[in-house]
This record gives structure tokens, C-alpha cells and sequence, in this order.
């Protein structure tokens, strides 16, 4: 599966600002930035991360998912502290 892929499935199922997606053979690194995580918990927002790529985790396709959710603010301070 391409990175491309994996991001319109999140683009598609969630309403992002930004996906990043980032991959070394089946284990991928997913940042994802929106307003929909606000006042969720870090273990909510990668529940919603999983939930529309489950299809692919149980099938093998994508194996091992790193994931980074971020309300738009917490990614700008994100931006600016890891320059």
C-alpha cells in the first residue's frame, strides 16, 4: 500500500487538516493534524486513526502503525519546537 493511499483513506473517513504519511516496507509513520481531535485523549485519537485503516492492519497490509495526532495548535507548537 502507498503512502498516498493510506492518507486518502484518513482524508476520506476524517476531517484532517494535514496527513502525513511516511513508510519503510509494512510499518508506517502516520501524523495527522485536526480540529477533530480536540479534547480527545491520545488513545481516542489513535482509536480514530485505526479505525479506517482496519481493514488493512487485519489483513497484513499494513503490519506495525506509528501514529501522532495533533489539534491544529498543538502542531504549530509542535512545528516550532522541533526545528
Amino acid at each position: 500500500m502507498q503512502n498516498n493511499e493510506v492518507a486518502d483513506l484518513l482524508k476520506q473517513a476524517m476531517t484532517l487538516d494535514e496527513v502525513k504519511v511516511t513508510s519503510e516496507g509494512t510499518h508506517y509513520k502516520v501524523i495527522a493534524v485536526g480540529e477533530c481531535f480536540e479534547g480527545q485523549s491520545r488513545v481516542k485519537r489513535q482509536q480514530a486513526i485505526y479505525g479506517p485503516l482496519m481493514p488493512h492492519i487485519t489483513d497484513g497490509t499494513l503490519h506495525a502503525l506509528t501514529i501522532k495526532a495533533f489539534t491544529p495548535e498543538e502542531w504549530r507548537r509542535e512545528k516550532m519546537f522541533n526545528l
